[in-house]
This record gives structure tokens, sequence and C-alpha cells, in this order.
């Protein structure tokens, strides 16, 4: 396979991903901000979502304040946000078209009708009038594109690089969210003075975990899974090492490595060394361990090797980046 092709194939799959996790975001955010809350809570949740996506920056220099309607039009609809959904849903449609030959009919239909819809729904303000439904179209739509995938294309190359860069954004998505919504409670809940409480009963936002949970889908998994009242342990641990848990770091390295290691070559197998190293630390790690080390600290090194692992498969198989 070309690796010009390769490389649209990858990033076609990693923009719808990104489209779906800054949807489930977006979701999150809004549904949280229906509830009682004071003004500055409601802001701390909408700065949160600019620094998972690392925008904060851009953000304040071009709108200033934040505000719940700014972030919502920046991050859904802003042509000059190369993350918002727009961005996003565009660019994956253009990296199918490139590879339009590739793809089965179902796959490319699927993906040019999502951007065709999107521009509709984008015309008559469907994000404004019910922004709860068009964030669960994104979803429906992405869960879709990798239905069609599964279910018409041939498993060949080019289904392992669609499938790799599914799960590397999967897993950059997570672990960002992971350590946003936890680093500002993390000296709380799993700090010294936490641990040395001698019983006493911590106290947490029952509303603050779930909202977490369905933003992955994985409030009723955590239900099925633990049976118990939601501890934010037990969530870190859910979200991090459960492989039988879809959007896992754990269950997202399992399929990276199995795709790659489809594809590899002999110029690959650093890549694939370092990929296995990750997907054994998460397969072996205990959650007592990475709390005891802190979870800040660890999801920032995972993020780390992840970004040095898309390099890697850059390198290896793709048109090259730059670091």
């Amino acid at each position: 396979m070309l690796s010009r092709t390769a490389d649209h194939l990858f990033w076609m799959a990693r923009y719808m991903e990104r489209a779906e996790n800054t949807a489930r975001m977006l979701d999150v955010n809004y549904q949280t901000s229906l509830m009682p809350q004071s003004a500055d809570a409601a802001e701390k949740g909408w700065k949160g979502l600019l620094s998972i996506s690392e925008l904060t920056g851009d953000y304040g220099k071009r709108y200033g304040g934040v505000n719940a309607r700014a972030v919502m039009d920046y991050m859904v609809s802003d042509a000059n946000n190369p993350s918002s959904i727009r961005c996003c849903l565009m660019a994956a449609r253009e990296n199918a078209r490139a590879v339009r030959g590739t793809l089965t009919t179902e796959v490319w239909e699927t993906q040019n009708q999502t951007w065709l819809e999107f521009q509709r729904m984008v015309a008559t303000d469907a994000f404004q009038r019910d922004p709860g439904a068009a964030f669960e179209w994104v979803k429906f739509r992405s869960h879709l594109s990798r239905g069609v995938t599964v279910g018409t294309m041939l498993q060949d190359e080019a289904f392992h690089f669609l499938r790799i860069g599914s799960f590397l954004e999967r897993a950059d998505n997570t672990a960002r969210l992971l350590d946003v919504k936890f680093h500002a409670v993390e000296s709380e809940f799993f700090g010294p003075a936490a641990a040395n409480a001698n019983g006493r009963e911590i106290e947490f936002d029952f509303y603050h975990w779930s909202a977490i949970l369905r933003s992955v889908s994985g409030f009723e998994v955590y239900r099925k899974a633990y049976r118990n009242v939601i501890q934010p342990g037990k969530v870190a641990e859910l979200l991090i090492l459960r492989p039988d848990m879809p959007r896992s770091l754990a269950a997202c390295m399992n399929e990276v490595v199995t795709n790659l290691s489809m594809v590899a070559n002999e110029q690959s197998s650093e890549t694939l060394r370092r990929a296995g190293r990750l997907r054994a630390d998460l397969q072996y790690g205990r959650i007592d361990e990475i709390l005891a080390t802190g979870l800040h600290a660890y999801l920032t090194q995972f993020l780390e090797r992840v970004g040095t692992l898309g390099l890697g498969i850059s390198r290896d198989f793709l048109l090259p980046v730059e670091a």
C-alpha cells in the first residue's frame, strides 16, 4: 500500500473519532450546565473542556471570556478551530474522498452524507435549538462509520490502518479527559491526607463522576462491573486498566497493538516494541500503584508515549510529519 493512501485512511479514522469525542465532552458539559450550580463552577467546566483539547490560548485570543454559547460555537462550527466538530468531519470526508477507490461504497457514502447533513444542521441552527440531540447525532454517525467499516471492508492493510487511527485517537482523548477531570481533585481524593484519614469517609460529587462516566458511555458499565456507589478510584481503574471497557486505555492499546502487528514491516520494529510495552504496562498495572505515584503524572507520561507512538507510526508507514 502507498504511504499516502495509508496516511489518508489513518487520519480519516482519527478525525472521525475526534469529532465523536468532542461531541461527547460537549454533551456532558451541556447536561451538567443545566443542573443547579454557581456561575464559577459552570465556567470552570467550560474551561476544563478547552483545556482537554489544549485550546485555551487560541480561544482566549479570539473570544475572550469563557461562556457556554461561545465555547459551543468554537468547538462545534468554528472553521478556524482545527479541533471543532466541523473541521474534523470535513477533514474525515476529504481524507475519505482522496482514497475513494480503497473504501467500499457504504463507507464512502457514510462519510459524505455525514458531512452534508452536518452542514445542513449548522445552517438550521440545530446545535443551538437542541444541543443534546445534535451531539447524539454526531456520536451516532461515528458509530455508523465504524460499524460500516467493520461490516463491509476487507480486513486488509487499509482496514488495519483505519483501526489504528481510531483507537490511537480514542486512547489520547480518554487520557486527556481523565487528566483534566481528575487533576483538579486528585490531592483531595488520592493524596496523603486522604490516605491517612483513619476511616474518614471521603465525600465527592456524584454528578461530577457520573458525568465523566457518561462522557465515555461508561455509567452503565460501571454499575455492572462494580455494583456499588461511584468511587473516584474505581472510575480511574475502569477507564485505565479494564480491557473489557471499550473506551479504556487498556482496550485501546490492545487494538492498536493487534492491528499494528498486522501491518508491521522491517523498519517498524521499534514502534511495535513501544506499543507492546505500553500495552504490557496497562495489562499488568494496578490502580493502587498508579494512584500512589500520582494519576496526573501517570497520564501525562501516557500521553507523551502515545504521542511518540503516533510519530513512530507516521515515520514508519505514513507521510512524514513534524515532531
